[in-house]
């Protein structure tokens, strides 16, 4: 029961990290506190003091108090519905534009989210204030602080304002949106590559003998947690054959792992639950999440409505840096888990599997345009300069070349043209 709440709360934690409500809603909760906070201390000795030193700050008028906090009330609200309206176009555009991947990364941007929050913070502060000013009547000088600090929050709402305008469009320009995927998933692979020497890597794994997991639902597969399974039989020696790949989708009755001996059906489902999938595609860039991004970016900048292939080439060429570090991993590793006999081989996904997902939508769709696929094809040959990329891997490279050269033979009509990329091989 334990374990179940510990999972439903990780895979909740994970949701709420991505909306766009998160930020918003601790601030505003921010926010009211202090505007609680700031009220009650309208009466200390402190502030009162304050109060008689500096009179120029603390507004002692119960009118000018009130249009005041009216004042900042309609104009806050004004400048959030902007806020949140430019918000919407702008991720209405990325998704009709680029891609429908890249919503997530924009809506969980936290710069955003921020200002976001400060503005709805400060109105409700505002409101609350004026709830408090009508609730002491002409009283006025008992909510001077609040009133002062209520005029320097919507001071800074307006310097935020400015710095939103300039943020989001940029945000939006899609140099920067393909360079921030290309940063974020170079970090991942290069993370994983680094952890990937603290395993012991396979060249080839015997599994004739093991036994299969079934999962019972479809989606996406994210990761496999052993802390999730119970303590019961984590002295016994097994052998877990994770098979997926991180992101890889699986069907209801697939085999998700191989195990190295028969377990009972109690245990077979113990260890099923400690499995992720998600119902959605990861939106995070872990794995091949962000070269599927810069994919589906190049697919949409070739398509005949759009026709962007100054946007394609930057995607490839940024697709070329991450094939390059992803055909230097092993195809599997293994992993003792700690405090257990157990060891645990995850697979990393194939190249030729990768070269399917990744460069043959963009074959497909660039086969007439000469631009692109020159640059497919320096993309895919700077992959061959890898010092550490293995045999196998390299002759899936070459054998995605010569599957290009066919396409440029078949369909560039132009004989200069045609001789200017058959010249690249």
């Amino acid at each position: 029961m334990i374990k179940s709440i510990r999972k439903y709360l990780k895979t909740w934690y994970y949701k709420v990290l991505y909306s766009i409500a998160f930020y918003p809603v601790l601030l505003s909760l921010l926010f009211l506190i202090i505007a609680i906070t700031t009220n009650r201390a309208e009466s200390l000795d402190v502030i009162i003091k304050l109060k008689e030193k500096i009179p120029y700050l603390f507004i002692s008028d119960y009118d000018t108090s009130r249009a005041i906090l009216n004042t900042l009330v309609g104009g806050i609200l004004s400048l959030t519905v902007f806020s949140f309206s430019m918000v919407m176009v702008v991720l209405s555009q990325a998704s009709s534009n680029f891609s429908p991947r890249v919503l997530p990364s924009l809506i969980s941007n936290k710069k955003h989210q921020l200002i976001l929050g400060f503005y709805i913070g400060t109105l409700l502060y505002c409101i609350y204030s004026l709830i408090t000013l009508g609730a002491k009547g002409v009283d006025s000088n008992a909510i001077g602080l609040s009133t002062m600090l209520a005029a320097l929050f919507s001071i800074v709402c307006i310097v935020f304002f400015v710095d939103f305008i300039h943020s989001i469009s940029t945000a939006i320009q899609i140099n920067n949106i393909i360079d921030r995927i290309y940063s974020s998933s170079s970090k991942s692979l290069q993370k994983a590559y680094d952890a990937q020497h603290q395993k012991i890597t396979l060249s080839v794994l015997e599994t004739d003998n093991f036994k299969p997991l079934r999962v019972k639902e479809t989606g996406y597969y994210l990761g496999f947690d052993v802390s999730l399974l119970s303590d019961v039989y984590k002295n016994d020696e097994l052998q877990i054959n994770v098979l997926p790949y991180l992101n890889e989708h699986l069907w209801e009755g697939d085999v998700i792992a191989t195990v190295s001996k028969s377990l009972s059906d109690e245990k077979m489902d113990d260890l099923l639950f400690g499995f992720s999938l998600s119902k959605n595609r990861s939106s995070g860039d872990e794995g091949i999440g962000g070269m599927i991004k810069l994919m589906e970016i190049a697919v949409k900048a070739m398509s005949p409505g759009i026709n962007d292939p100054g946007t394609a080439i930057q995607a490839v060429t940024k697709l070329g840096k991450l094939l390059y570090q992803a055909v230097a991993f092993a195809n599997a590793t293994s992993e003792a888990v700690a405090h257990t006999k157990w060891i645990v081989v995850s697979h990393n996904v194939a190249i030729e599997e990768l070269l399917r997902i990744i460069v043959q939508p963009i074959r497909f769709y660039a086969k007439e345009d000469c631009t692109v696929l020159y640059q497919l094809i320096k993309a895919l040959s700077y992959c061959l300069t890898n010092p550490n990329i293995s045999v196998g891997n390299k002759e899936n490279i070459l054998l995605e070349l010569s599957i290009l050269k066919e396409d440029i033979e078949k369909y560039i009509s132009n004989e200069v043209d045609k001789d200017r990329l058959l010249q690249l091989f």
